[in-house]
């Protein structure tokens, strides 16, 4: 059990592209576990391998609301294999970008295949706020963030508070 830290931008790695899971082994179940509690400290409902600097195609999840029994997801190379045609916009917000929040037009259902803990290929359909969580901690993979999906304007802006937030961290 280690809650990790979690990459803010600009670092690079938020950019790559994460490598497949060969094999579910107890370092990947230990990763997932890891992931799992950096997400609740955080405390946040997604976190994706690379935000931690493991570029590792594995996302995990909890959408369940306060009161209610965690109910984690992981997906270890996870698939949208198919989107449908209804949009919904919904402000996200992302661990690796913090404190800011923009809304963002995405499908409202998806279809996804992915392995899980067990080794065992599932195929989820997910609608509403899950669809959205799982397209976000997707794009993670596969170095794509939110605020891609904004006007250039917004995103230049976004980038440069962080850019400048970096300086002077390192300064």
């Amino acid at each position: 059990m280690a809650v990790r830290p979690i990459l803010i931008i600009p670092d690079a790695r938020l950019r790559a592209v994460a490598d497949p899971i060969i094999e579910v082994d107890d370092e990947i179940k230990s990763l997932a576990k890891d992931m799992l509690d950096t997400m609740y400290d955080a405390p946040g409902i997604g976190l994706a391998a690379p935000q931690i600097g493991v570029m590792k195609r594995i996302v995990v999840m909890d959408l369940a609301g306060e009161g209610e029994p965690a109910a984690p997801l992981v997906m270890i190379n996870p698939e949208i294999t198919a989107f449908g045609e209804q949009m919904q916009v919904t402000e996200e917000g992302c661990l690796s970008i913090p404190e800011l929040y923009y809304e963002v037009e995405r499908p409202n259902e998806v279809t996804v295949k992915y392995t899980d803990l067990d080794g065992q290929d599932v195929v989820k359909e997910a609608e509403g706020k899950l669809a959205v969580c799982i397209q976000h901690e997707l794009d993670h993979l596969d170095g794509v963030l939110y605020i891609d999906y904004l006007s250039r304007l917004k995103r230049d802006r976004v980038i440069k508070k962080f850019e400048k937030q970096a300086k002077r961290a390192a300064g």
